[in-house]
Order: structure tokens, then sequence, then C-alpha cells
């Protein structure tokens, strides 16, 4: 086991893949661990000497913030602030994602910012370091103040309430804390807000997406290269000379990897009967690209909000101040989501239309990829499924980030929605993935009709790979275990594995 030690230094998505792979305990550092006394210390000094009300701390919560709380029952509040917020729905938020919730909670309270205790700090990360994932549900954010139904569920448990995965089993809280040998905690003034406050549940999923994306956009990029051989497309619209006129990053980038990807193919060098390809084939470097440069912002975006401290209020302890703002709020977040899945959810239309031109009967190939078609359907439905995905696609990205509910009695009177916008991008990253697959299924299968031994040296070696889990399909069979196959072959494999290596 590998240990990473929570501390001020920058998290980076290279640490988060880490994380998310397995295999790492966390630690506090020594200075972390001064600046969370130090704070915590400071909270307790300021209510012990001082009469004025701090929102959260000695006050009630939301529009209550003007009913005061007698300091015989500031823990009682905490308390009651965590069970009465636990109010989620829907699904469950799977494991992996609620690890990084926990991990990026741990690191918004290790700054020494929010008034959190060592002790309770440690236990969320004795939760982390032994597997213990809360269940959390889908719904019941609104994004501002921060996720508070999904971080009280994750909370819960350490108050031995609710319930948590352990070791492949669902138990309540109080069963395994049993088991480990520890005492629910009673929280201190201040604590249970502390924990439930903040952007950890859209955070936690942006970075997974993020993650996964990261994977995807290269396998788009090789995907598209093999479909463009199979369509016998030309590779002159790739060109660097093209691309650098129009400056765009992700643009430049998508046709260096499509001439990277297609070195070495002697199905490019072939003389074309036609001048030009479709939009889907010609233009995918301009199409990719500008998905990726929306990638990138949103990657900013996230980085930013990794390493922030997200809860409220945020003490100052070298300042003297206790402060009631809004970094909770989620609309960084929000927009970025909505932005990500219109950029996700455009590579998946031309991924689609891509698998269109290739079962149409055109330049030399038979009609749905079959030698015998009529007697055989071939890939005529599995283009329909991707067909399907790209429209729920489109409905998908209707913006949650345009809408605002009042909450609260008006005390909280916009929220970004982002928590919505988090779940519905998963949603599109999925859909990209399958849509990806299909079109790596029918790109193979056309390949079977060309000289495939001609191509390029990286696309040899994926078709050599992919063959080995979906051979060339003579005849009609159940085509959606092959699809799941392909499916199954993008998400287990490294696009790297293919790109890095020329043979």
């Amino acid at each position: 086991m590998q240990t990473h030690l929570i501390s001020s230094e920058p998290v980076g998505f290279g640490t988060l893949r880490k994380l998310l792979d397995g295999g790492i305990i966390l630690e506090l550092s020594e200075r972390s661990r001064a600046d969370v006394k130090m704070c915590r210390d400071y909270l307790d000094r300021r209510i012990a000497d001082r009469d004025e009300p701090i929102y959260g701390v000695t006050t009630g919560f939301g529009s209550l913030c003007n009913h005061s709380i007698s300091k015989t029952d500031l823990g009682i509040l905490q308390r009651n602030l965590v069970m009465s917020h636990a109010c989620g729905m829907g699904s469950e938020v799977p494991d992996s994602i609620v690890g990084l919730m926990m991990f990026l909670k741990i690191q918004s309270l290790s700054y020494g910012h929010s008034g959190i205790r060592l002790r309770t700090l440690e236990r969320l990360i004795e939760f982390y370091n032994n597997g213990i994932y809360p269940i959390v549900y889908t719904q019941g954010s609104l994004g501002a103040s921060g996720d508070l139904a999904p971080l009280a569920h994750l909370s819960l448990p350490l108050l031995g309430l609710g319930e948590v995965n352990f070791r492949g089993k669902r138990k309540r809280a109080a069963v395994v804390l049993k088991e480990m040998g520890w005492e629910p905690l009673d929280l201190a003034a201040k604590e249970g807000l502390a924990l439930l406050n903040g952007t950890q549940f859209m955070s936690a999923y942006g970075s997974y997406i993020l993650l996964r994306v990261m994977d995807l956009t290269l396998w788009s990029d090789i995907i598209a290269s093999m479909s463009l051989e199979a369509f016998n497309g030309r590779i002159e619209a790739f060109f660097e000379q093209v691309h650098r006129i129009r400056h765009h990053g992700g643009q430049i980038r998508t046709a260096s990897n499509i001439m990277k990807i297609l070195k070495g193919s002697r199905l490019t060098g072939t003389n074309k009967d036609h001048v030009q390809d479709p939009y889907s084939f010609r233009c995918i470097p301009q199409v990719h690209g500008a998905s990726k440069d929306a990638i990138d912002y949103v990657k900013g975006v996230f980085h930013n909000e990794v390493n922030a401290v997200t809860d409220n209020p945020t003490l100052f302890p070298d300042d003297d101040l206790i402060i009631s703002g809004g970094n909770f709020h989620g609309q960084p977040l929000a927009l970025s989501l909505d932005f990500l899945t219109l950029a996700l959810a455009e590579m998946a239309n031309i991924s689609e239309r891509r698998i269109y031109r290739l079962i149409s009967g055109a330049r030399g190939l038979p009609s749905f990829l079959v030698a015998n078609p009529g007697l055989n359907s071939g890939f005529m439905i599995p283009q329909y499924t991707a067909a399907s995905i790209v429209s729920q696609n489109k409905q998908l990205c209707t913006p949650a980030s345009v809408d605002s509910i009042e909450s609260s009695q008006g005390q909280e009177d916009h929220v970004s929605m982002g928590a919505n916008a988090a779940v519905k991008a998963l949603s599109v990253v999925e859909n990209l993935e399958k849509v990806l697959a299909i079109e790596l299924l029918t790109a193979s299968q056309a390949m079977g009709f060309r000289e495939a031994s001609r191509t390029s040296p990286m696309l040899k070696k994926l078709l050599d790979a992919f063959k080995r889990k979906v051979p060339f399909i003579e005849n009609d069979k159940v085509m959606y275990e092959e699809m799941k196959k392909a499916e199954l072959f993008i998400r287990k494999n490294s696009p790297e594995i293919f790109f890095s290596q020329e043979g």
C-alpha cells in the first residue's frame, strides 16, 4: 500500500487517478494537523469568550439563522443537522465516486479554515483507509449550500447512523463501527456544518468523469482513424498546414493524432475517385478538437475546486475573522458540467454519423457490412442503437445550470443545480463509451472488406487485439453480445497501448 500525504500541495488529476485505482492510504501531514488544530482552538476561544452570533455555530441554519442556540446545545445542533439533512433519494452513488467524495472532503477540511476537530477528520480518514463507503444517493442536492443531502449521507455513519458498503456487503453503520472497535462520534460546534457544506458531490462526479474522458477522447481519435481507413477516406484534410492557420489547440492536436495513428498506412496513399469526404470524416479535427478544448477548460475549473475550501462559515484565525460567505455555491461547476456534457454529446454525435456512413453501401463496402445482405441484416440495427443513444444524449444536454428554485423560505434564493448537471454528465459519458464501442465494432467489420494488412502498424495492432475478442461476422448472430464485448474492450484497455507503439 502506498501512502498519500494530505497537505497544502495542489492535488492534480494524476493523484486522483491513483486514488481511484486503489491501493492508497491517506495520512495527514504535520502541517495540516497543526493548521486544523489551530483553527479549532481559535473557534473554541471565540465561542467561549464572545457572545456574538456565529452562523451555524450558535444559530440555526438557512432561514433559521436568526434563532440563537444555547452553548449547552451546540453539539446537539450539529447532530440534528446531519440527521435532518440526510434526505437523499434515487439511485446509489457508486463506491468509486463515494471514495472520491471522502478524499475531497478530507482535503478541503485539512486547510485549517473549517473548524473541524482532528479526531473527526481522522475518523473520516479511517473510513477511507478501511474501505468503508457510506451509502449516498444521487438526488437531493441543489448545488448550493453545497451538496447538503449527499454530504449528510456521507457523514451519517460517523455518528453510527445510516448504512455503508464494507467488504462487499451493505451494513448498518453502527454494526461496522462495533466491528472496528470505534465509538460513534459526538459532534462539537460547527462540525456538522463543516461536513455538510461543500461541493464534494459535484467535484467527485466531475473529477471521475474527467478521468474517464481523458481515455475516451483518445479512443475517439483512434476509432475515427479506423473508420476513415475503412471508408477509404482522404488524408489531406489532416495535414498540419490546414490546422495551423486556424490556431485552435484541440483541432491541431486531433489532426496530429490522426496523422500519427495512420502513419505507415498503404491504404491512405491509394488513388481515390472522390475529391473530398463527408463532414463526419473530413471535420474530425474540428469537431473532436472543439470538444477537447472544452474539456481542457473544465479540467481547469475542477482543478481549482478540488484544491479549495468550500464550506461555510469560513474561519481565518490569523485575521480573527469568521465570515459567512458563499464558497459552497456550485455555479462554476454547474456551468462547466453542462459545457462538458455538450462537448461529449458532440463526440458521440459525429461517431454515430460515421457508423451510418460505413453501413450505407458506399465506396465498395456492402450494405450493412455483410457479404449477403437481404438474407442477413448485418450491422443495420447497431446503428439504430447508436442513433437512439445519441438522441438520448441530446435530451440530457438540456442545461441544469439555467434552473434555480428558491428554498429555505427564500434565504437560499438562487441555487446552481450543479449536482443534477453532474449526474446527467456521467450518463452522457457512459453513452459516449457505448457509441464508440459500436463504431469500433462497425469499423473493424468494415476493415474486413479492405486489405487490412495494408493499414498502419498502430491500427493493425488494434485490429489484431480486437479481432481476438470479436471476430469478423459472416452471417447474422446475436449482436448485443458483440456490442457488449466491444464496450468492455474500450473500458478495460488503455488507448495508450495502441497509440504509443507502432507495432
